[in-house]
């Protein structure tokens, strides 16, 4: 799990992975994990479509920025961060894209708090009800992941083209691509 600081929010970020999850009813985990905790926001992605910790980091900072600036479109800030997550203006969207399913078996986790030990409290609590193995490497582009995640975030191979004219790997330029739509999103608001 990585954790960062967010000065600016006084907030702290932690995002990691867990692979080999198996959730039967998704509602009743969710309903189930938000009983155990408490002040503290939380959003779970399907890690097929997450473009490494940065994009979920971004996503985050965007969320955050436009609760400050009153540019929200939900009430939540786990939905906000989905939003920026999915870079759709559609709540529906943008669950049909990352949310969790029941044939989610790789999982994204972000916990926001402004507490930093209480990330690492959560990540536990988070472990110990998801029954996977923690492991941040679901959040890396592999060769099965780098298609899936062009497609749903609708970047065409020009604009990889142009962009690898930037950058020497295509992992990376797709990375920067999908933070560079979730960015596009704060300003169609």
């Amino acid at each position: 799990m990585r954790v960062k600081r967010l000065a600016e929010h006084r907030k702290y970020v932690g995002i990691t992975g867990y692979r080999n999850v198996r959730i039967k009813n998704v509602e009743e985990f969710l309903g189930g994990i938000r009983k155990k905790i408490r002040n503290t926001t939380l959003q779970f992605l399907d890690a097929k479509f997450v473009a490494r910790w940065d994009h979920l980091f971004f996503a985050v900072l965007n969320a955050l920025t436009a609760f400050k600036s009153g540019r929200n479109i939900s009430n939540s800030l786990a939905i906000e961060i989905l939003l920026f997550a999915s870079a759709q203006r559609q709540i529906k969207q943008a669950l049909h894209l990352l949310g969790i399913k029941p044939e989610t078996s790789e999982v994204a986790v972000v916990i926001v708090n402004d507490k930093r030990e209480k990330i690492f409290s959560t990540a536990k609590t988070i472990s110990e009800s998801l029954h996977g193995l923690e492991d941040d490497s679901v959040l890396e582009i592999t060769e099965e992941k780098f298609d899936l995640i062009q497609w749903a975030f609708n970047i065409n191979d020009e604009e990889l083209k142009s962009q690898l004219g930037r950058r020497s790997l295509k992992k990376d330029a797709l990375v920067e691509l999908v933070i560079e739509h979730v960015a596009l999103l704060a300003t169609q608001r």
